[in-house]
């Protein structure tokens, strides 16, 4: 057995079992691990219609059949579970060294289940498992939980994923974090953590898998830092992270702004990977194996000094609590990414929530009554960063606001509904679909709610054909268009970022973009060298759809429809500001692209998977839920 360990531990929080399970190769080609692995265990097991924060559903933490290999951008992790966000499919993928970790220590999943009366963090060491006390952590932050772990169990090299007062506190949109700064942020997982009274999971290992072809891997290896050095657009990820997008979208008029109202902001230089790498910026890191070091580290400076343990902002977080709340200050960013990844909050939501309370008070809907004093005004600094607290403390106006926009907006009422902008109940991201219809399709189609990282974005069709060639996609598609061509292009690639999930892939290094480093139609070879199959890129494209067949099941059976495939009514209308001023997406199109992706996707006319399809993807055992 190559790449894999071929076993899953189980951890039962209430009776406090511990089992370790074994898994045949069938199960790993079928769903090859992260998301595909998941949503296989959670369909199966997890009750239908139960309460995310009941101790029947579970969290799951999925590897794959690769992750581990010291190959740059293998290191991604995924986590899913029922969401407390939107009542679905939750799913949330993070970098850094966790997942390694845990594979290294045995096991390529980790499924834990029940709830524990009193607090506990689990600790797998080279496949012993213990569930520890965690009455001394409850209520810590993220940093004095890892310091603390690793002192308990004197090893500072502990991989440690944790979840601070926002988990506890179930905030729905609270997150997991290791190593400070690797965020698990959407889906609201972290409360599903907290709900069980599982402070943290800390891990350690003293072997590495085994690879089948390793000579193979260095040469990949090799050809990794060469195309590095020789890609200029990969260049601008090292230099500046994913913050460069700031000015980019900025000059393209769709950097979403004063809660997007507007796609121009005009003091966003300010607030760029430029003015960041000027000021602020004291050294860049990487995930595990990866030389590509897009992680910032940051200092900023008084009143809103920072600790560079907890990293540096990217562009998602830059975006969220700068254009979107009109906040021009980097180092008040720099703070606020800081206090999310000290509660573990998800910076996305957080900052769309914000900016929601924002247009709420502007429009008098809001008042200082409501706020505890707060003057909630777009740009002011002090108010966000005092709201941020708030959230994670579930205090005052932060108790409303700590249940996602969409549950917020109902609760207010008095119009608000229209400011809050959520896709399946989970808030959107920093990139303007009337820019990027494909991006809208994501959103909309997305098993998980509005995400960003659900299939390339549009440029792509547009600018980019050699690279997608691969799939047939031969010619250009204008970015605002929304015909057949462009539902296919998006259904196709749907699917193989389907594929990176289930493979816990880096989207940096291996999407088919000018960044992409090895072209995604090497991904075949890297699987088999490391596990010795002989997989082709079809195969794979197949083991993709199939995990967002099943995302789609999962959803069906909780209540989530076709009726919830829709994007926030701000979106049909135009955008007031900057060159793209007046954009919007037409709603009639929009929706008819909606009904030809179902039929490309081989479901019906709502939205349901036909039978059949079911057993061309060899899921068949899944009809039960049709």
């Amino acid at each position: 057995m190559y790449g894999y360990n071929g076993k899953i531990l189980r951890v039962n929080l209430t009776t406090k079992s511990i089992k370790i399970e074994e898994l045949g190769e069938e199960i790993y080609r079928k769903y090859l691990g992260g998301r595909g692995l998941g949503i296989y265990f959670l369909l199966r097991e997890v009750k239908p219609k139960i309460d995310a924060f009941d101790s029947n559903n579970k969290l799951i933490f999925a590897t794959s059949i690769i992750t581990g290999a010291p190959l740059p951008g293998l290191s991604r992790c995924s986590i899913v579970s029922k969401s407390p966000l939107t009542n679905g499919f939750g799913e949330a993928e993070a970098g850094g060294f966790f997942g390694s970790e845990l594979k290294f220590a045995g096991f390529d999943a980790l499924i834990i289940e029940g709830r524990s009366e009193k607090p506990v963090y689990l600790w797998i060491n080279d496949g012993k498992i213990e569930i520890r006390d965690a009455n001394h952590l409850w209520g810590k932050t993220i940093k004095e939980v890892q310091e603390e772990i690793r002192k308990e169990l004197n090893d500072k090299l502990i991989r440690i994923a944790s979840i601070g007062l926002a988990g506890e506190n179930l905030v729905r949109y609270a997150c997991i974090i290791n190593e400070l700064r690797y965020a698990w942020g959407r889906s609201g997982l972290g409360a599903v953590m907290g709900s069980k009274k599982l402070k943290a999971i800390a891990v350690r290992r003293h072997k590495r898998i085994t690879i089948k072809e390793q000579n193979k891997i260095i040469n990949f290896i090799k050809m990794f830092k060469e195309n590095l050095q020789n890609t200029p657009s990969s260049k601008r990820f090292s230099e500046y992270g994913t913050a460069g997008s700031v000015t980019v979208l900025n000059a393209d008029g769709i950097l979403p702004t004063k809660n997007f109202q507007g796609g121009y902001f005009d003091k966003a230089e300010k607030i760029s990977g430029e003015t960041m790498k000027e000021t602020i910026l004291i050294k860049t890191e990487g995930c595990y194996a990866c030389p590509i070091r897009c992680k910032r580290v940051v200092k900023g400076k008084p009143p809103y000094e920072t600790d560079p343990d907890y990293g540096g902002p990217e562009y998602e977080t830059i975006a969220a609590f700068g254009s979107l709340c009109c906040i021009d200050d980097i180092n008040a960013i720099a703070l606020a990414n800081q206090m999310c990844n000290a509660y573990g909050l998800d910076t996305i939501s957080t900052g769309c929530v914000i900016a929601f309370a924002m247009e709420c008070y502007e429009n008098g809907i809001l008042t200082k009554n409501d706020t505890n004093g707060l003057d909630l005004k777009f740009g002011n600094k002090e108010a966000m960063l005092k709201l941020i607290e708030m959230i994670a403390k579930r205090e005052g106006i932060g108790d409303i606001l700590a249940e996602g926009v969409m549950r917020a907006s109902k609760k207010i009422g008095k119009g608000s509904e229209k400011f809050a902008l959520h896709v399946k109940g989970k808030e959107v991201p920093m990139h303007d679909p009337r820019g990027k219809t494909g991006v809208g399709l994501a959103y909309a189609l997305s098993p998980s709610g509005a995400d960003h990282m659900q299939a390339n974005h549009d440029p792509i069709y547009a600018t980019n054909v050699d690279s997608v060639k691969a799939l047939g996609i031969l010619n250009p598609i204008d970015r605002l268009y929304l015909g057949p061509e462009k539902i296919r292009a998006f259904t196709y690639l749907q699917m193989l970022w389907s594929v990176f999930d289930c493979l816990g892939l880096c989207k940096l290094a291996f999407t088919p973009t000018p960044s992409g480093i090895i072209k995604f139609t090497q991904i075949p070879e890297i699987v088999n060298a490391v596990t010795g199959w002989d997989t082709n890129l079809w195969e794979l494209m197949k083991a993709g759809e199939r995990s967002l067949t099943l995302a789609r099941l999962f959803n069906l059976r909780e209540g989530v429809t076709y009726k919830d495939d829709l994007l926030p009514e701000r979106f049909f209308e135009g955008l007031n500001s900057g060159p793209r001023e007046g954009l919007r997406i037409k709603k009639d199109e929009f929706h008819r692209a909606i009904e030809l992706y179902y039929r490309f996707m081989g479901w019906n006319e709502q939205g349901v998977p036909e039978k059949w399809k079911l057993y061309e993807l060899d899921i068949g055992w899944a009809d039960r839920y049709l």
